[in-house]
């Protein structure tokens, strides 16, 4: 009997917690694993008591879903989410919808949309933020693809989703194709930035100011009640507290060398792309692939001195300056990222509803934080505003920041700290608010060498400008032109 109101494949823990939520919720949910084990497992240890019902291959496992069926995919991104939709789609039917829950990249999704768009069946591409907290109790979900098949799952996802303070869902309709996937990859970039910006800061206080794990600690955790009061901030404060088994203090064990799963990657290459400096994200990939480098940075930290420490700021105030620095740098990258999603909508004609994703990322995923309301309450304000930097809030913010953020970094430099994402930040604002920047010698230099053209400023915009520097290069000029 077909009893089962959704299906997902793919029991690792994300998989396993989304499908206990949607029990929780009154759903009955049937259950697949490629190890046909893990299925067996699952209902004898964390769904034992429940509605879940295991399915031991395919045929039985579709069998059991109620029509439209609904099939999540929780598996690995790539090659496991093709090889799943190819044995799925010979059991399924016209109006059958599949969801890929995992996170790939949005190209794949948007082909995938179209592929089984032309088999009759609707795909949903979905980002999901919110680890295994998340996913048990209420993760953020960004779901894109075809928009026919939203109405079929929107109440099992808005019902399992994250809740901000006024009950809303931390789950919408972003857009068609890959657009889902794409916001979640920009979510993830952004994440990279903010992680990044955290150690910047901890780096500070630790190697200039000298304060121990404990004393960061308490610093992140009294930051917590002000303007960064978020997510990431609070599990700082608790990483730097949690010791090992003799007592010690576990962060101070872990070697210094970041992994990475390729989304903050993504989002640079998207970005490069699209012609958007989002800079941050960019210098926080770097960041982890410099840290990767970690036997050539030992042969080079016997070859080379840094400055002498010479500390001798307030320490208060400087902590302070640290404080401001992180919270304009925080500001700077999602104003980056926000320009990015915005070119993207562009390119590929998507509809984003930008504080609907502030919204969506308000609550429940890795970057939840009280600054994303007023993210959202600037769009609600004025829906066009390209940039968070025109935002009359932000100015203000910015404003308060700039002194300390500007001294934060200085003092950085001066003790041979390095601050790949505060000195971007702070680069890109003061790029950003030049009205006349050095590009004009640098159109002079690319027509010199290369006939590129130029506009001037004594001329509409538009028209474009060759000068025979030598005077024997003649008047032929490039035919590209990219501002």
């Amino acid at each position: 009997m077909s009893e089962a109101d959704i299906g997902l494949i793919g029991l690792a823990v994300m998989g396993q917690n989304l499908v206990l939520n949607m029990n929780d919720h009154g759903y009955t949910v049937a259950v697949f694993n490629r190890t046909v084990s893990k299925v067996d497992e699952f209902l004898e240890g964390p769904a034992k008591g429940t509605k879940v019902i295991g399915a031991h291959d395919l045929k039985e496992f579709v069998s059991k879903l109620k029509r439209p069926r609904r099939v999540m995919l929780m598996v690995k991104a790539g090659e496991p989410v093709d090889e799943f939709i190819d044995l799925l789609v010979p059991l399924l039917e016209k109006g059958d919808i599949i969801i890929d829950g995992g996170n790939s990249h949005y190209p794949d999704t948007t082909r995938r949309c179209k592929m089984l768009k032309s088999k009759g069946i609707y795909f949903i591409g979905a980002g999901i933020s919110g680890g295994e907290e998340g996913a048990r109790h209420g993760p953020s979900i960004m779901p894109g693809g075809d928009p026919e098949a939203w109405p079929h799952v929107k109440k099992i996802f808005q019902d399992i989703a994250a809740k901000v303070d006024t009950g809303e869902p931390c789950c919408d309709w972003v857009g068609d194709e890959g657009a889902g996937h794409y916001v979640k990859m920009v979510h993830n970039g952004i994440e990279y930035g903010d992680i990044q910006l955290i150690c910047e800061a901890y780096h500070l206080m630790k190697s200039v100011v000298g304060l121990s794990s404990s004393e960061i600690a308490d610093c992140f955790e009294g930051w917590n009640k002000r303007e960064l009061d978020s997510y990431l901030i609070e599990i700082t404060a608790d990483v730097l507290r949690k010791k090992d088994n003799d007592g010690s203090l576990i962060v101070d064990k872990i070697l210094d060398v970041a992994g990475q799963k390729g989304t903050g990657k993504w989002t640079g290459i998207s970005a490069l792309d699209l012609g958007v400096p989002v800079t941050l994200i960019g210098e926080a990939v770097f960041a982890r692939c410099l840290s990767a480098m970690k036997e050539e940075r030992i042969a080079a930290s016997k070859k080379y001195n840094g400055p002498t420490p010479s500390f001798k700021e307030n320490k208060k105030q400087f902590l302070e300056n640290i404080f401001y620095g992180l919270y304009a740098s925080k500001i700077i990258s999602y104003t980056q990222g926000y320009m990015l999603m915005r070119e993207a909508a562009k390119e590929f004609k998507w509809k984003f509803n930008y504080g609907g994703i502030a919204l969506m990322w308000r609550g429940g995923c890795i970057i939840r934080s009280v600054f994303l309301g007023n993210i959202k309450k600037a769009f609600d304000k004025n829906p066009n505003l390209y940039s968070l930097l025109l935002d009359d809030f932000f100015k203000i913010e910015i404003e308060k920041c700039q002194q300390g953020w500007r001294r934060a970094v200085a003092t950085g430099a001066l003790e041979g700290i390095p601050m790949p994402c505060f000195t971007t930040a702070l680069s890109f604002f003061d790029g950003y608010r030049t009205e006349r920047l050095p590009a004009n010698l640098l159109q002079a230099l690319r027509d010199y060498f290369g006939a590129h053209t130029y506009e001037r400023i004594d001329n509409p915009r538009g028209k474009f400008f060759h000068t025979n520097w030598t005077g024997t290069g003649g008047k032929v000029s490039s035919s590209s032109y990219n501002a």
